[in-house]
């Protein structure tokens, strides 16, 4: 490979940095890297529907642009098992089957959704070592050791002959992880002095002072909060991809002699992954399952839970709402949350601690969380060490993007290298200059059901005026040959009007459309589009004069 030579010498061509997600929000986060004739991507991750797109389970990025350059693309390369970084390779693996890189707990992670969409026989896949390299066409790829709120995070030092870039996926610096070891900086000192082209640094904290302090810490608070509640049963709720902190209440319940149980199917395959990978080890008989709970007292028991973001289908939220077959809430339990809300989960997250207080329950909700990811302080390191010529803040809203470039600018990075880039942008760039020069098409596909990207705008917009308005659905029959009204109309509503309550306001509009529909027959006009739009204006005026609403109408015309 002539890799070696151009890497020395002056490349002609530009590397082009194309984020095709993930700027705008937390999550969808994915960037591909192009040099000439081969693509790399950085992540394929999903996020979570806004409120109004009601009914949408998953949104996942649009890969027009890769599909396009199918021939180009030679990899997917996987910073960490998170869902906004993993969530949508199922989906995109179906439009382009490319081979994943990945350290091993992410691809363990990875696997169970291939396994799940039955994708497993047909992907390739590639597990790799920290400080281990590969070679993707005109790439080279460096997995850096990182710390993050999940075992295996990585950075990636993408290496093209016009020059590295150093992605650090979501990161924080942990000098005492609780599995495994400290972030390398020296690693990233040693790319640092060789000269890096751009950094693309995690902004989800760069709003905050100081350091994030260490995942060890929430162990003392545990340790301290079990003996503080010795008495009472002990449910916790965090994210399931946490298995540090998973590894951390199971320590300290193993310490109070309390069984433990697993509860919400997420966490139980992430445990299970873990558990087989060598990432988690726990004591013989300390996991019992769910229907041995009633064979120990409450006091020695404790159950980890999934739910900490007031998720309506989680296992807390069924519990606090009595909808779980299997555990209740007890007046006297002990509820701690175990995970701050993500912005926008406020609401559900205060809705979920009510009902639990409600039943009796006594719920912690403070000290017993720490980021996963880097503050300031750690994100000034991270720019000391590495020294780039460009600054190209990632993954978050534009307001943490934006404090990431004032930091990188307090650093004496000049303005004109700061790039504060949207989903889309063509970033081209060398050792000379780098510059905005295209956009390529981006935007959220959205997955309801077994249903990927048939759900769209229009219909989006329709389920919103379902939901504000309601629906009326006239029903009529004419008959064939002498366009004559044989049955109807009549009128159904749901989310208009109560409708036995307001008999007399449906059974006018019934003779104002028959009225109007016997008219235009009378005249001649039997197009059905005609009749329809006839029904609907008149309709539509009548309900907007009596009830100052506009439901949705819809009239259905048979022929007999």
């Amino acid at each position: 490979m002539n890799f070696k030579k151009k890497e020395q010498g002056k490349s002609a061509s530009k590397l082009k940095a194309i984020p095709l997600g993930g700027l705008e929000q937390i999550g969808l986060n994915i960037t591909a890297f192009e040099y000439e004739d081969s693509i790399v991507v950085v992540d394929c991750g999903l996020s979570f529907p806004e409120d109004e797109m009601l009914g949408i389970d998953l949104v996942i990025p649009d890969i027009t642009y890769l599909k396009e350059n199918a021939d180009k693309v030679k990899g997917f390369v996987i910073t960490h098992g998170h869902e906004d970084h993993i969530g949508a390779l199922p989906y995109v693996l179906k439009e382009l089957n490319i081979p994943i890189y990945a350290t091993k707990l992410t691809m363990g992670i990875i696997e169970n959704k291939l396994e799940e969409h039955g994708l497993m026989k047909t992907t390739k896949r590639k597990v790799v070592k920290f400080g281990q390299s590969i070679n993707l066409g005109q790439f080279r790829i460096e997995f850096i050791k990182t710390n993050h709120s999940i075992v295996d995070a990585a950075a990636l030092a993408i290496y093209s002959p016009a020059g590295v870039v150093v992605h650090t996926g979501d990161f924080k610096v942990d000098y005492t992880p609780v599995f495994g070891d400290a972030i390398d900086l020296q690693r990233f000192a040693e790319i640092g002095k060789k000269g890096v082209l751009a950094l693309m640094c995690d902004s989800t904290n760069a709003e905050r002072a100081g350091f994030t302090p260490s995942e060890k810490t929430v162990g003392k608070t545990l340790d301290s909060l079990f003996l503080e509640h010795k008495d009472t049963r002990i449910l916790i709720a965090t994210f399931a991809s946490n298995v540090d902190r998973v590894r951390q209440i199971i320590n300290t319940a193993e310490k109070f002699n309390r069984k433990v149980v697993v509860e919400g199917r997420s966490m139980v395959n992430i445990i299970d992954t873990a558990s087989k990978l060598g990432y988690l080890q726990i004591a013989d008989r300390t996991l019992i399952d769910v229907e041995e709970l009633k064979n120990y007292p409450p006091e020695k028991t404790v159950i980890i839970t999934t739910g900490s973001q007031g998720e309506s289908m989680a296992a807390l939220s069924r519990m606090a709402s009595d909808n779980h077959k299997k555990i209740s809430i007890m007046p006297g339990d002990t509820v701690i949350f175990s995970a701050h809300p993500i912005p926008g989960n406020e609401k559900a997250v205060t809705n979920v601690i009510n009902e639990l207080q409600m039943k009796g329950a006594d719920v912690i909700f403070q000290d017993v969380h720490v980021s996963g990811h880097a503050c300031q302080e750690e994100i000034k390191l991270i720019y000391s060490l590495v020294k780039p010529k460009y600054a190209i803040p990632v993954h978050g809203e534009y307001k943490h993007r934006k404090a990431q470039a004032k930091i990188a600018a307090q650093l004496g990075i000049p303005k004109e290298n700061i790039f504060m880039l949207q989903s889309g942008d063509v970033l081209e760039m060398d050792d000379e200059r780098a510059v905005i020069n295209e956009r390529v098409p981006v935007g959220a596909i959205l997955v309801d059901g077994l249903g990927v990207g048939d759900v769209g705008n229009v219909v989006l917009r329709d389920r919103q005026h379902l939901a504000e308005d309601g629906i009326m659905i006239v029903v009529m029959a004419l008959e064939s040959h002498s366009d004559q009204l044989i049955s109807g109309p009549d009128i159904v509503s749901r989310g208009f009007v109560y409708v036995r309550e307001s008999d007399e306001l449906l059974d006018e509009a019934r003779l104002l459309v028959e009225e109007a529909v016997q008219d235009c027959l009378d005249r001649g006009k039997t197009d059905w589009g005609k009749l329809k739009g006839t029904v609907k204006d008149v309709l539509s005026d009548f309900v907007w004069k009596k009830t100052k609403r506009r439901p949705m109408i819809l009239p259905i015309i048979m022929e007999v």
